[in-house]
């Protein structure tokens, strides 16, 4: 049974019917950057409830309504060793699990939705996929652009999020999304949204 450490007790989580992750790097460097959108969209959706550490899962997590919504502790390359065991602890269906990330192949500020689908190159999701056996889970894809002609992806994506209306409104979005997927359906979701 998965432990939530809390004070230094642990409790156990309260069952949920939908897992939640949004990717993202641990640490205060990367708060701001692109990357970090998942972990941004999180924040949203928990409002005013804290995350806690997870026994033996590279994780935080708090139960919010039916979800259980979780940050992951590893680096982004690593997210899956976070998402997986906890599909098994709480048994849960891949229809049911969403995972909110930053895209490179949608203008910034976009929000899309999507059940399975290729990788893209994102690392994130290839763990994830590698870790759960399969693609065919739920995913919330905010957009960031492609960087610069002449510019790594890699410096690009851990590099600050532009702020302002448009990536408060795309985050917003994103957390909007997550809350249709789990109350209307991903096709109500996606006919809102998109």
């Amino acid at each position: 049974m998965i432990q939530v450490r809390l004070f230094r007790k642990y409790v156990t989580p309260k069952p949920a019917s939908w897992l939640v992750i949004g990717l993202g790097n641990p640490g205060n460097q990367y708060v701001a950057t692109r990357h970090n959108v998942g972990y941004r969209v999180v924040d949203r959706l928990l409002k005013d409830t804290p995350l806690h550490p997870i026994k033996g899962i590279p994780a935080t997590a708090a139960n919010v309504g039916d979800m259980l919504l979780v940050r992951s502790t590893t680096y982004m390359n690593d997210s899956g060793r976070a998402i997986a065991p906890l599909a098994d602890a709480f048994a849960m269906d891949l229809d049911h699990i969403i995972v909110i990330h930053d895209e490179l192949d949608l203008p910034l500020g976009t929000v899309r939705i999507k059940r399975g689908g290729n990788e893209n190159g994102h690392n994130g999701l290839k763990s994830a996929t590698a870790e759960l056996g399969s693609r065919d889970y739920i995913r919330v894809r905010v957009g960031i652009s492609r960087p610069p002609q002449g510019t790594p992806v890699v410096d690009y994506v851990l590099s600050a999020l532009p702020e302002g209306p448009d990536t408060d409104d795309a985050l917003a979005r994103a957390a909007q999304a997550v809350t249709l997927i789990t109350t209307k359906g991903v096709s109500a979701a996606q006919n809102q949204i998109h």
